[in-house]
């Protein structure tokens, strides 16, 4: 298995930092954050120029061909910078399921979400359900969609929803437009800032729908779009690992206690010495999942869920010394570490948590 990044990638990654780290400082985020929009449409329009929203897309539909190495060196630096806009729920979920079809309706909404002109989220969970996504109630029956979506990302300012419903026959890919009648959304905030909604449909037509995928075909494209966002968001929380290890290093060289900085104490340099192993561990799966989800390893599934288990245990050993070694400081929103600490609870609980993914480890 070849480690090594290629020159592109390494550029693509020279280029994602110098973005974020100018242009999506703290306060910046912070100011993004307590918008109304919860996210920049100036900085999505930037994203659309940087030709970033067509990473993910193949070449015919107007993309770059990106795969998921270089999703992850996306999604790395944006986790180090705590990075709000609604990539996941646009380019890699809604783009995922996008790509699997071939349709005229599709590579036209595709064009329209590389150039920032709409957003798509994708509506595959529901309240009861659990983790367990294929298991569905909301459904369409004489031609009339009922039932409620949760937890579904950007809900508020998506413009179409693919929404995976049951209908007489198995389970299907519906394109269904936001403002269609009989469709309520209620819209909050997760515990990191993200913006996400309930759907409730109650008599929703299906006239207007378009039919993306059934059968075999969704419930296949459902799974590889999970697997694929699940490695971003890993990948998302190695990056926030990363600088809450590194701002936690310069914080205890500069706190001074006893006269002295209190990174002399030993046991704090002890304390750190396992953020930093939790957080190489954890980049190590990221690596061999990454290479075997662009390989298509049949092996990719479990190693998948083996990444999302460590990074829910690491990630909260990273972020809860990160906290506790700033002090009361660690807790303050004015600095930027316990945000950190609140995108890795978000994290864990996403397309499953530690403890569902170490029995699905265990079942494949």
């Amino acid at each position: 298995m070849d480690l090594e990044f290629s020159d592109e990638q390494n550029m693509l990654r020279d280029a994602v930092s110098k973005f974020c780290e100018t242009e999506y400082t703290f306060d910046k985020r912070e100011k993004i954050v307590e918008s109304n929009l919860g996210h920049s449409p100036d900085l999505w329009k930037q994203f659309a120029e940087l030709g970033w929203l067509g990473m993910p897309f193949s070449e015919k539909n107007g993309g770059y061909d990106a795969g998921p190495i270089e999703l992850s060196i996306i999604f790395e630096e944006f986790g180090k910078h705590l990075i709000v806009e609604p990539y996941l729920s646009n380019i890699v979920m809604s783009g995922s399921l996008l790509e699997a079809t071939d349709t005229d309706v599709s590579r036209e909404l595709i064009n329209n979400i590389i150039s920032g002109n709409k957003q798509v989220s994708v509506a595959f969970s529901e309240p009861n359900n659990g983790y367990k996504f294929h298991e569905i109630s909301c459904s369409v029956a004489d031609n009339k969609i009922n039932g409620t979506k949760s937890i579904v990302l950007n809900a508020e300012f998506a413009d179409k929803f693919i929404v995976y419903l049951k209908n007489e026959n198995n389970n299907g890919l519906y394109l269904v437009d936001a403002d269609t009648p009989g469709l309520s959304i209620n819209s909050f905030s997760t515990i990191d800032g993200s913006n996400c909604g309930d759907l409730h449909f109650e008599d929703v037509s299906t006239e207007n729908t378009v039919v993306l995928l059934s059968g075999d075909d969704a419930t296949q494209a459902i799974d590889k779009m999970l697997d694929l966002s699940i490695l971003c968001i890993c990948a998302e929380a190695i990056g926030g690992m990363f600088t809450s290890y590194t701002k936690t290093v310069q914080y205890t060289k500069e706190r001074e206690q006893f006269g002295q900085p209190i990174s002399n104490f030993q046991v704090l340099q002890h304390r750190m010495v396992e953020m930093f192993m939790e957080t190489e561990i954890a980049k190590s799966l990221l690596m061999k999942a990454m290479m075997q989800l662009d390989a298509n390893d049949k092996e990719s599934s479990k190693t998948i869920s083996a990444l999302k288990a460590q990074v829910g245990k690491a990630s909260r050993i990273v972020g809860q010394e990160a906290v506790q070694l700033h002090g009361g400081m660690g807790v303050s929103n004015e600095m930027s570490i316990g945000h950190y600490l609140k995108k890795f609870t978000a994290i864990d609980s996403m397309f499953g948590n530690r403890i569902f993914h170490l029995k699905r480890f265990t079942s494949l």
